[in-house]
């Protein structure tokens, strides 16, 4: 039956005075174990470098966009996993400052042993955005310190290392991937010139122009020649409708009309001769008759004396159109040679531009593997400057750095809980103890220890409860043990206190 709570500080104060040694007993052993873990407790000293992410300085703004900086990416995880490599921790292993002299000669379980010691024992916890802290514990405070210490400095020394490294290592990969794309593009070029000095045939583009200038060019004269074929035709149905001669007589006009054609030529070879030429003194001796005959025929009157004779001359007109018909006869040969000539290219060029579709894909091919080439070729060497200026600032130590802001301090006291946290909770524990434990008993005591018990639990009414009644004898003999009890247990506190006085002021340790 469960003790109702109203009923539970009476009777674990029952229990209490009726089992005062006990109580004593546990009392005892409880406190004198706490102060004994506390005795025994392994105190860490902890000490810490600070370490500041310089990541504001004045060259990254000032190289932004011709330099990449290197760049530290979530610190303090990233400064932890560089501490625990095998390089750094051993060389902290090894110091003969901090392990003693022959460190660097001990066996190797040993040294493994003390690695897993370091790494055990290494802290590394941010302090805001731009600083963190790498920090060591030891039961030496010496130890705490000189750990702490080399630890701070081999981060530094290595993140700048591998700085310089991972800057170099990325400048020589990008110098390599451009000479290889220098004789790639190299190859490429020389295969596409000697394609080019194979193939004299142009390129697509250009023969298509040539053939759509040549079709042009043909449907021109073409249309030329027709136009040449009808005034042909009109010149022949024209020419047949004209006779080839006409009847000339013998009239004044006649004679006028030789006269002028004889004065014209005269003209014309006086303009080269001089008036003794044979053939000036010719002309104007038949000049001089022609007059002569002229004037006699003026004389006559008689229209019939005037009309003496005549002969046939050929027809003006239509030599003139035979002479055109001719001309034009003329061009239409030469437009046939012409068409003929165009033709026999536009054959050629369809020729050539079979040549040149056969040939496409091979020079689409070069074509596209020299501009991909030329593309990244030209990429690469700006990446190759900009590679080359950040291994320039991460050798100079600029761009973004760590450095120590606040350098390791020695451990004036432990870390976590101290002697006096233990020898406070030992009394506090030993009075709670017997208080605890006989309220747990009476928890779990199956006995009736109260009337509450049996009017809730089981439903019976109690009409009387009888009290405890003690003798004077047993009043005397409670008294007695309850004196004996406390003086031992103010023995007890005395020499507590006692232990933990001489404990803090180093008589024992």
């Amino acid at each position: 039956m469960a003790l109702p709570l109203s009923q539970l500080p009476v009777e674990i104060v029952r229990e209490v005075r009726a089992r005062k040694w006990l109580t004593l007993l546990l009392f005892v052993v409880v406190s004198f174990s706490v102060l004994a873990t506390g005795f025994l407790w392994p105190y860490k000293y902890e000490s810490e470098t600070i370490i500041f992410i310089d990541d504001q300085n004045i060259i990254r703004p000032l190289m932004e966009g011709s330099a990449v900086t290197t760049e530290i990416n979530d610190r303090a995880s990233a400064a932890k996993e560089l501490l625990w490599s095998r390089s750094v921790v051993e060389k902290v292993a090894v110091d003969e400052n901090i392990f003693g002299e022959g460190a660097a000669d001990v066996e190797p379980e040993r040294l493994e042993g003390r690695i897993g010691y370091l790494r055990n024992n290494l802290i590394v916890r941010p302090r805001g955005d731009t600083y963190f802290a790498i920090g060591f514990r030891s039961e030496s405070p010496m130890q705490a310190f000189q750990v702490a210490q080399r630890m701070g400095q081999l981060f530094i020394e290595e993140s700048n290392e591998r700085k310089r490294a991972e800057s170099r290592n990325a400048y020589e990969f990008i110098n390599k991937q451009v000479k290889s794309y220098e004789s790639q593009l190299a190859e490429v070029e020389a295969r596409l010139k000697q394609f080019l000095s194979e193939n004299v045939d142009g390129t697509e583009g250009t023969a298509n122009n040539r053939m759509a200038s040549l079709r042009n060019q043909l449907e021109l004269a073409e249309l030329e020649r027709a136009e040449l074929q009808t005034r042909a035709r009109s010149l022949e149905n024209e020419l047949n409708r004209v006779n080839p001669t006409i009847r000339e007589g013998r009239t004044a006009d006649a004679y006028q009309n030789r006269i002028s054609s004889l004065e014209e030529q005269l003209d014309n070879l006086r303009l080269r001769y001089h008036d003794t030429y044979p053939d000036i003194v010719i002309l104007r001796e038949q000049l001089q008759e022609l007059r002569r005959q002229r004037a006699r025929a003026m004389a006559n009157q008689d229209e019939s004396a005037i009309t003496r004779g005549g002969e046939d001359v050929s027809n003006p007109v239509y030599q003139e159109i035979q002479s055109e018909l001719s001309r034009t006869r003329a061009n239409i040969q030469t437009i046939n040679t012409r068409i003929n000539s165009f033709e026999q290219l536009l054959a050629e060029q369809t020729r050539r531009m079979e040549r040149i579709q056969g040939n496409k894909a091979q020079y689409s091919d070069l074509t596209r593997d020299m501009e991909v080439n030329k593309q990244i070729y030209d990429d690469l060497l700006k990446r190759r400057e900009r590679a080359r200026v950040s291994m320039h600032l991460d050798v100079e130590g600029q761009g973004l750095n760590y450095r120590i802001n606040e350098t390791a301090q020695f451990p004036l006291g432990a870390s976590g809980p101290k002697f006096s946290t233990f020898a406070v909770a030992g009394l506090f524990l030993g009075l709670l103890a017997p208080f605890g434990l006989a309220a747990g008993l009476l928890q779990i005591d199956p006995r009736v220890k109260a009337r509450q018990q049996l009017e809730d639990d089981i439903g019976l009414p109690v009409l009387v409860e009888l009290p405890q009644v003690r003798t004077p004898f047993e009043i005397r003999r409670d008294r007695r043990v309850t004196i004996l009890v406390g003086a031992c247990a103010i023995i007890a506190v005395a020499v507590y206190i006692a232990l933990v006085v001489a404990s803090m002021m180093g008589v024992i340790g």
